[in-house]
């Protein structure tokens, strides 16, 4: 995707050799800003505080600082240190767990001297791959977007919702959840995105309003809580969200509010999306009630992060000195409430059979 329309991916080797380059998305929407990775602490930071999240770039982190790790130390006790470290910093995105597991996988049989490159490579190839399976998701979903235009008589523009971001700042580039909307967008069907604010971290507001500009697509920052109301009114033609695990079954679990959404989709007949790379599957769960779902600091809920009048970007408070605040980071939706998964193999029922039957091997083992 392109950034003030200089093609620009989130993470990418840096060129000077042994370190890797990140967006800050801390930092956005009031300021690009470029973060450098140089160690296994600083790849596992940049995960943990979020200056890259979603789950294929986490997963995408993660490959690289383990090459950053055999780059420092290539032993296998530093190996086995650094899987867990990573392993760690975030519980619920599967991405991150499978992304270490490849990469430890392919240093198990290499000699030391040859891991750091190795683990560099797979990388790279990691990103690669990620990038071709979020293009192959947006083509899958494009065809819903276009069938949906077409039940309009091709009048007006197709309504979508979307929850959090799962653009392209979530991946390598293009994203799950957007990649649909910009394939559409660049076909030239008319489409427009309400985007929820996201709570408590503001990941629409911040993230996927700027990227969805940066890119031209039509878009209206909506409070979290107004999705229903739009539903109610027919202003919502389809939901899709991104995932951070989906279950074998189906069940999917995503930033907080997601669930919520679901139910107000489902009450209101308004089809319900949620876009997924395979490797955001995971195969070991067959419960969405077995999924780990992290817990973040109050701080999160308690003050928001803004830019004043005179351009100076602070946190404030929102709540009174000592109120306690909760604050679970994701929710599961059940399966019975997702109209289709779209992957890059196609479109899925939310199912065990559906999923089994774009990834047979994975499900026969």
């Amino acid at each position: 995707m392109k950034v003030n329309g200089k093609p620009t991916r989130t993470i990418w080797p840096a060129a000077d050799g042994w370190a890797v380059e990140v967006i800050d998305q801390t930092r956005l929407p009031f300021e690009f800003a470029v973060r450098r990775l140089e160690t296994l602490a600083d790849a596992a930071t940049a995960i943990t505080t979020m200056q890259v999240r979603g789950a294929p770039l986490i997963g995408a982190t993660a490959a690289y600082g383990m090459a950053l790790a055999m780059h420092a130390d290539p032993s296998d006790d530093n190996l086995k240190a650094a899987a867990m470290a990573l392993k760690s910093t975030r519980p619920t995105a599967v991405n991150l767990r499978w992304a270490v597991d490849d990469v430890t996988a392919q240093l198990s049989g290499q000699s030391p001297n040859a891991r750091a490159g190795v683990a560099y490579r797979r990388a790279g190839e990691i990103c690669d791959e990620d990038v071709a399976i979020c293009s192959a998701i947006g083509d899958h979903g494009l065809k819903l977007v276009e069938a949906a235009w077409r039940e309009k008589k091709r009048q007006g523009r197709v309504n979508v919702l979307t929850h959090c971001n799962a653009g392209w700042l979530a991946t390598v580039d293009w994203g799950t959840a957007l990649a649909p909307i910009y394939k559409a967008h660049d076909a030239g069907v008319p489409v427009h995105v309400w985007v929820d604010e996201t709570r408590p971290r503001n990941q629409g507001a911040a993230l996927t309003a700027w990227e969805l500009a940066q890119h031209g697509v039509a878009a209206t920052v909506i409070v979290d809580n107004a999705g229903g109301h739009l539903m109610q009114k027919g202003a919502v033609d389809m939901v899709i969200t991104g995932t951070d695990r989906t279950t074998a079954a189906g069940d999917v679990a995503n930033k907080i509010g997601t669930y919520l959404k679901a139910l107000a989709a489902h009450d209101n007949e308004v089809p319900f999306y949620v876009a997924l790379p395979g490797p955001s599957i995971d195969w070991t769960l067959a419960s969405g009630g077995d999924v780990p779902i992290e817990e973040r600091g109050p701080e999160e809920v308690t003050r928001i992060t803004g830019r004043t009048a005179a351009g100076e970007v602070t946190a404030v408070a929102l709540t009174p000195d000592g109120a306690a605040a909760a604050n679970p980071a994701f929710d599961v939706t059940p399966a019975r409430l997702v109209s289709g998964l779209i992957t890059e193999r196609g479109v899925a029922a939310a199912s065990r059979a559906g999923l089994a039957g774009l990834y047979p091997e994975k499900a026969e083992r």
